[in-house]
């Protein structure tokens, strides 16, 4: 059934696209709008609470499911291993809201980072672009490895 999580794990960068794009910057852009004011004044943003939602249906679906026999359980490990990706991609290397993992050199990060930033060009509800935390466009993937390929063969000062 680990399947299952894996198929979940999937689902969530469709389901999280979609809520980002149609919920989260249509019905709940209440919430969402603290995420977009930049810098944020607080350590915890009302658009956190996504995360507790959540993480309630995870930990729900995992409690109820006693032993782990039942196929919900592994919706809810699913689920949880989507959060916790996101919050580690998302929250700590592409925002920085805890400072333990700088950037790194590696081309899908920084395409990823790259259309992320494109996200937040705009402050506003309306206007922003690419709205999934994982699937990067190949467009950014390109820009990210010909300004990898520039700093590689940039001249070193230093010699």
């Amino acid at each position: 059934m680990p399947f299952i999580a894996f198929a979940t794990f999937a689902f969530m960068e469709f389901w999280a696209w979609f809520m980002h794009r149609f919920v989260q910057h249509g019905l709940l852009w209440s919430l969402h709008r603290s995420h977009h004011v930049r810098p944020s004044p607080r350590p915890f943003e009302r658009n956190d609470w996504f995360f507790v939602v959540y993480g309630t249906i995870s930990t729900a679906l995992i409690a109820s499911a006693g032993d782990g026999s039942h196929w919900w359980f592994w919706v809810g490990v699913g689920i949880a291993a989507y959060g916790t990706v996101y919050f580690f991609v998302h929250d700590v290397l592409i925002h920085g809201r805890l400072r333990f993992w700088k950037k790194s050199d590696n081309t899908y990060l920084r395409a990823l980072n790259m259309a992320h930033k494109m996200h937040h060009k705009t402050q506003g509800r309306d206007g922003s672009v690419e709205f999934g935390l994982l699937w990067v466009s190949p467009k950014y993937l390109a820009l990210a490895r010909q300004k990898k390929n520039e700093r590689a063969n940039a001249p070193n000062p230093t010699q």
